[in-house]
């Protein structure tokens, strides 16, 4: 009698977890950073070039600060993976019963019963015996490791991508209300990320909207002070 399988896979959230988190955290960064800069030099009057100029300035400076940083950040995390599986390798070289039965009281923890228990850390073992004790005892998955590169290029790329706006609207507009442009447009384009954001996430989107929209708005409220404050016209 033939068995009729169906492949089914329920696509996880958690899957995306690290690539989002650092797409997320660059766009709203870069638009957040370079949107206040600018926004404050038009309060301080500067010369449109000068404007462009701090904007540029804070794009390149930013989407590089954004991979440096993720880079090392998650490079910690993978050295601290790879020294994890160093461990786990030496443990089972030299003590692979005794990593059989850690593996077995895993199971027995998560509700099987011993005997089953052995079996399944017997087949597990038997099949790989890193990749188990890895996923069980110390939770590292494939889905789920430290890959740095991917997060630094994701940042940069997501940053560069969240300040373009300011540096366009920079650029190209010739009216003198440059600053209530820049609020209009990074108002709207902050309530579209966080909504995006959580609603990849599995969220509904409202709240994620309000998050960013909230300290977006302290941003620029105190960039917008200062360059209004020290009124300095750079020429």
């Amino acid at each position: 009698m033939q068995i009729e399988t169906h492949h089914y896979h329920e696509p996880h959230r958690s899957q995306h977890s690290g690539w989002l988190r650092a797409s997320v955290l660059g766009a709203n960064d870069g638009l957040i950073s370079t949107s206040s800069l600018v926004l404050g030099m038009a309060t301080a009057q500067a010369e449109p070039a000068t404007i462009l100029l701090t904007g540029i300035a804070g794009l390149a400076a930013g989407a590089l600060s954004m991979a440096a940083g993720e880079y090392v950040s998650v490079s910690s995390q993978a050295d601290a993976e790879h020294a994890d599986i160093r461990i786990e390798r030496a443990a089972l070289d030299l003590h692979p019963e005794a990593e059989l039965r850690e593996l077995t009281q895993i199971y027995v923890h998560r509700g099987l019963e011993p005997e089953l228990a052995r079996q399944v850390a017997e087949q597990l073992t038997a099949h790989d015996d890193l990749a188990a004790h890895l996923r069980d005892e110390v939770g590292i998955h494939d889905l789920q490791r430290a890959r740095p590169v991917q997060a630094a290029l994701a940042s940069a790329a997501s940053f560069t991508v969240g300040a373009l706006p300011p540096v366009l609207l920079a650029w190209l507009w010739r009216s003198g209300s440059l600053a209530i442009a820049i609020v209009a447009s990074t108002t709207m384009l902050l309530a579209v990320l966080g909504y995006v954001a959580e609603r990849v996430a599995g969220g509904g989107g409202i709240k994620g909207a309000w998050r960013v929209l909230l300290w977006g708005s302290v941003a620029q409220a105190a960039t917008a002070l200062i360059g209004w404050v020290f009124g300095v016209s750079v020429g």
